[in-house]
């Protein structure tokens, strides 16, 4: 694992540039390895940057989405998980609950990218997660991976790179300005924190989804 020191480590003594305005929740450290601030994202959050740094998070079942402008220099990251029904049955409707909530988790993250100043036929994406880690009768996986792919196609979107499926939890190093990608399957750690963390976050986006509109453009 790679040693993380915090802002007011003695052994780095520069200050982070601000985030930008809506981000200032999301947990930023200096990574010694990379020798940049990094940005971690849990499940449901996204952060988008202009500045030299990284977004680092870790997936199970869930997605990331890695989008990005590289003539202008901006992008960022989602996390993001569908809601499942108990019967694992969404009867294919395409205007459903799980059908808006991965809407809502991308147009949030392309809406940000195009207010700090990308435009939409610039934008370039590299998509992560979706292991079938969940041991439930739906793969949530599965699901958030086919609602990614039917989403990029509908929406004509371009993607550079993509590492789907599978068993294993993976580790993902996101660098928006140059759009690098460092991503590691943890074929050889315990799981416990990941998959208890995606239970929780599964059940709360039950209990609560999200709703309602958001215009893209």
């Amino acid at each position: 694992m790679n040693r993380s020191v915090g802002f007011g480590a003695t052994d780095d003594l520069r200050q982070p540039s601000a985030a930008l305005p809506g981000f200032e929740h999301v947990k930023r450290y200096w990574d010694q390895t990379a020798g940049k601030y990094a940005a971690k994202i849990l499940p449901g959050e996204f952060y988008v940057t202009t500045s030299d740094e990284l977004v680092v998070t870790v997936l199970g079942s869930c997605v990331a989405a890695c989008v990005r402008d590289p003539v202008f220099g901006v992008g960022g990251m989602n996390h993001f998980m569908l809601p499942a029904s108990e019967s694992g049955d969404w009867n294919g409707d395409p205007l459903g609950l799980a059908t808006r909530y991965g809407n809502f988790a991308m147009e949030h993250l392309i809406n940000e990218v195009l207010k700090h100043g990308g435009v939409r036929k610039n934008l370039e994406l590299k998509l992560f997660g979706g292991g079938k880690v969940l041991a439930m009768a739906t793969d949530i996986g599965a699901r958030n991976i086919q609602f990614i792919k039917d989403y990029v196609q509908v929406e004509g979107l371009r993607v550079a790179a993509e590492d789907l499926g599978d068993i294993y939890p993976r580790k993902v190093h996101y660098y928006p300005l140059t759009g690098l990608v460092r991503m590691k399957k943890l074929r050889s750690v315990r799981n416990d924190t990941i998959v208890a963390r995606e239970k929780a976050y599964l059940r709360n986006i039950e209990h609560e989804p999200q709703t309602g509109e958001i215009d893209l453009f």
